[in-house]
């Protein structure tokens, strides 16, 4: 008779459950890509989710050109602007700062992140960089003073990759855009694939069937169900990190892969802004409110809860082809408040 086993509960790969350092997402990888140079990331807040009907853009489906139903989230992208940028040297221990630049004009707003210089040279930070550069990153940051929906005006700065062409390219295409805006159409259009990176709705100190889905112990248990059976062998005599216990639950950086873009809007001019009303449902987003600025709609669901910073990255192991754009038919606009 083969021995009983079942698997374990709660992955091993999202060890250690303990709360994100910083609510803005750190991304560790950037994929290698041809086209360009341009960026490789973006970031955005969090407004809801929705539903559209869009016309199956997948080929190989049953429902191939037919009409289905797509939940869809909503991401709100005002434009972001660009601090500085940041040079990396290729070292035996990885890559290494070797200087940076920043924007002469800095922004009010920064000040509220840290000290900003009574005086800066942007052509003496330039003559302290070396020739052995690998790799160039801007230095941004949001602007959350024309989001309505966030109750706050202190940025979120972030490092995004500039990728494609060589590496002089580049430099001239980061330092070209030291000062300006850079707006979602700069990353990514409709249709394309990204990965979305974002810190998970935190739950709190939870116990064990909540925090890792083991089994409830059967009612005639002595003095608790919602426990797990054993903490171990006597040998080893300790208690082993494998073993589900309770802890922090959620507020963990996660990562989505391969999230397609089903709609970007964006406007120039006043005559064009009701464009961006027309996804907000009918009283606002829960806890959210009316979006207000271009937006991207991303097919399925996105971590973290409203309001949350979502970045956005090219994909890393992207499987499915790109498609150049998707049809949508209807858009729920539907109160979001009872469900």
């Amino acid at each position: 008779m083969g021995s009983a086993h079942h698997p374990r509960r709660g992955s091993m790969a999202y060890y250690p459950r303990k709360r994100a350092k910083s609510i803005v997402p750190r991304i560790r990888t950037w994929p290698e890509i041809e086209d360009g140079p341009r960026i490789q990331g973006f970031a955005g807040y969090k407004a809801g989710m929705t539903h559209v009907f869009t016309i199956d853009w997948r080929k190989h489906t049953t429902t191939a050109g037919q009409e289905i139903w797509t939940p869809v989230t909503v991401i709100e992208v005002p434009p972001m602007k660009v601090a500085g940028v940041r040079f990396y040297e290729r070292t035996m221990y990885g890559l290494r700062s070797i200087g940076e630049v920043w924007d002469e004009n800095f922004d009010k707003e920064l000040a509220r992140r840290f000290p900003l210089p009574k005086e800066y040279s942007r052509e003496k930070a330039l003559k302290r960089i070396s020739e052995d550069v690998e790799e160039v990153r801007l230095i941004v940051h949001t602007q959350p003073k024309l989001v309505s929906g966030i109750p706050k005006k202190a940025p979120d700065i972030m490092e995004i990759r500039v990728g494609g062409g060589t590496v002089e390219e580049r430099k001239e295409y980061a330092l070209n855009l030291l000062g300006k805006e850079i707006k979602f159409s700069d990353f990514k259009s409709e249709g394309k694939f990204v990965d979305v990176i974002g810190i998970t709705k935190g739950k709190g100190f939870q116990g064990h069937v909540k925090r890792f889905g083991v089994k409830l112990l059967s009612h005639k248990n002595r003095k608790h169900r919602r426990m797990i059976g054993t903490l171990g062998p006597w040998h080893p005599d300790w208690v082993r990190y494998t073993v589900p216990q309770a802890g922090q639950t959620g507020y963990h950086q996660r990562t989505e892969y391969n999230k397609r873009i089903i709609k970007y809007v964006d406007f120039v001019d006043e005559s064009e802004k009701k464009l961006a009303i027309e996804i907000t449902p009918e009283g606002g987003f829960p806890h959210y409110g009316v979006v207000k600025n271009p937006y991207v709609l991303i097919h399925g669901s996105v971590p973290g809860p409203a309001k949350r910073l979502i970045r956005f990255r090219d994909p890393v192991r992207q499987m499915l082809e790109d498609v150049e754009s998707i049809e949508i038919t209807y858009v729920s606009l539907q109160s979001k408040m009872g469900v």
